[in-house]
């Protein structure tokens, strides 16, 4: 039983981490760009510079956000449980 809680707990917290991680990212690139809405990867109005750059900031800031929510997902249950 604590394996299917756990998939649950861990599946909702990645969703919710996605949420986070596009809402951060979306004020990064305001803030770093200046526009409201960061390039499509095929959109013809963006330079290739421009769309890989949102995508690697875009990236990095996935992968943290991920990371720190698998991990006090992963304490929290471990306190919860003893496992």
């Amino acid at each position: 039983m604590s394996k299917v809680v756990s998939r649950g707990v861990s599946a909702a917290s990645g969703m919710l981490g996605g949420v986070i991680a596009g809402a951060i990212f979306k004020q990064v690139w305001k803030f770093a760009s200046g526009k409201d809405d960061a390039p499509q990867a095929n959109s013809e109005e963006y330079g290739w510079g421009e769309v890989l750059l949102a995508s690697a900031i875009q990236g990095a800031i996935f992968g943290v956000v991920k990371a720190a929510i698998d991990r006090s997902t992963a304490r929290s249950i471990h306190r919860a449980t003893g496992k």
